[in-house]
């Protein structure tokens, strides 16, 4: 099958292959989950009884279960596209020790956020399982979506930590390495001149002195012939 010239530019564009990497993968599927959790707890998730006008969390009328996915799965949302953006100019960054620091930081907020979903999810399944049945006649569907994709959310950011890891593993600054490349420039600096190395010797004229043959030792100097002295006949 032929493929056109035109597709095959955009199949090789780096926008696709930034969309086709694990990463930016993990990191969509975790921003869609998140907003399900929050946007359904967040329109039905809040009911009123028929006795009570007073609006009530479907999850065993505790408002706070609802507030923990309300906000919980907003902030991961915010914190998906921040890191999209980050990904997104990954190439640009020069400097080895902000990349280190951005991929350690990507790392730490992936396990974070996979305990507080593994939290959340607990919180959300207890509360549901002691909701007393049929006590709202609307919500209980948007209250299993979001214990549901609670659940999924921490696959999803399980994964995101795998792949942190591997990155931090991959793009690992040797520490030592700088530091022996400067001592074996130092040590060539150091080094003394071995004796076949040609010596370049100042030229001297007749007005003028030469500093090498003043700086010599007197024992390399040119000994001197002893003086015979003329003892006068008897």
């Amino acid at each position: 099958m032929h493929i056109p010239e035109s597709l095959q530019d955009l199949a090789d564009s780096e926008a696709v292959q930034f969309l086709k990497r694990p990463k930016t993968i993990a990191r969509i599927f975790a921003g869609v989950f998140s907003l399900i959790v929050f946007s359904s707890l967040l329109t039905d998730g809040y009911q009123n009884k028929t006795e009570n006008p007073q609006l009530r969390c479907v999850l065993n009328s505790n408002n706070e279960a609802c507030s923990f996915a309300v906000g919980a799965g907003f902030l991961a949302f915010l914190s998906c596209l921040v890191f999209l953006v980050l990904d997104a100019h990954d190439n640009h960054i020069a400097s080895s020790r902000f990349k280190t620091a951005f991929q350690l930081l990507d790392f730490i907020l992936a396990v974070l956020w996979a305990i507080i979903w593994f939290v959340g999810f607990c919180f959300l399944a207890n509360q549901w399982q002691h909701s007393p049945p049929k006590q709202f006649l609307l919500g209980s569907s948007s209250a299993k979506v979001a214990i549901a994709f609670t659940f999924f959310s921490i696959l999803v950011w399980i994964f995101q930590a795998y792949l942190a890891f591997q990155d931090l593993q991959n793009d690992a600054p040797v520490p030592y390495k700088r530091s022996l490349d400067e001592g074996s420039v130092v040590l060539t600096t150091l080094s003394p001149p071995s004796a076949f190395s040609p010596v370049s010797t100042p030229t001297t004229g007749p007005n003028n002195l030469s500093y090498a043959s003043s700086a010599l030792s007197p024992y390399l100097t040119t000994p001197k012939a002893p003086r015979l002295a003329m003892m006068p006949g008897n």
